[in-house]
């Protein structure tokens, strides 16, 4: 191989393992920096602001508003909820985690302030829903009976599960939420909101709260790996950019 390919090669092959391992460490922080930019670079207007907007948006926008339902979800606990997600896993002897309960409940609402309202569907909602998770962990002998099953259907095929997890994520109707969603007036004039791509991302947290809780619990790992991504992007770049110079003249 020609010197002249050499550094530039290098510089490729640094890069894109730099950028491969920034890009794994920003999943093992539970950071979300995708969601956290696209609701906190969205304009903020409340409900009955949007309502008046002429022309509307033409990129999503932030909706802050209260929840008003007729038929909301009561828990056995009487907690009143327009959105339930739970997902049960239990972690195999190989490390994996296996899903053994996944559960989506929603009801329509609208979405009001004093100015107006304007009716969504939580069925829409991205994942996941942007609130502060109840999280349960133990010996898979703690799940209920229902569990039962598919607890012994897994150690049938690949052995004793050690750990179980539980994580639930509920919005109540008591909470001001913000929704980032597309503004779209109908041929009747009536302005309404839909899912942009990916669905609608609902905050039941303040948007300062919410940056923090999509920035991850484990802030070193999340820097290091931020820093690993931008520097892999640079010198997989200039790799490039080199190695194209060097292969020019002999186009």
């Amino acid at each position: 191989m020609p010197e002249s390919l050499l550094m530039p090669l290098v510089l490729l092959l640094v890069g894109a393992l730099l950028l491969a391992s920034g890009t794994v460490g920003l999943r093992r922080s539970g950071a979300r920096p995708g969601v956290a930019r696209r609701l906190a670079g969205a304009r903020q207007v409340a409900v009955g602001e949007l309502l008046t907007l002429d022309p509307l948006p033409g990129r999503a926008v932030r909706v802050a508003g209260r929840i008003r339902c007729a038929d909301p979800i009561v828990t056995p606990n009487d907690d009143r909820l327009v959105a339930l997600h739970r997902d049960v896993e239990v972690q195999m002897p190989d490390g994996g985690w296996r899903t053994i309960e996944r559960v989506r409940e929603s009801r329509g609402f609208e979405l009001w302030d004093h100015a107006g309202a304007l009716p969504m569907d939580p069925a829409e909602a991205a994942e996941p829903l942007i609130v502060i998770p109840h999280v349960w962990r133990g010996p898979p002998s703690e799940l209920g009976v229902e569990h039962r099953a598919a607890l012994a259907r897994l150690t049938v095929e690949g052995g004793d599960p050690p750990v179980a997890r539980s994580v639930t994520r509920m919005v109540s109707v008591v909470e001001r939420l913000l929704v980032l969603a597309d503004a779209r007036r109908a041929p009747d004039g009536e302005v309404a909101m839909v899912p942009p791509s990916g669905g609608y991302l609902i905050s039941a947290m303040a948007l300062d709260d919410a940056m923090r809780l999509l920035g991850g619990s484990r802030k070193g790992l999340l820097l290091a790996s931020a820093t690993a991504v931008g520097l892999g992007v640079v010198l997989a770049l200039v790799g490039a950019v080199v190695l194209a110079v060097v292969l020019l003249p002999a186009v």
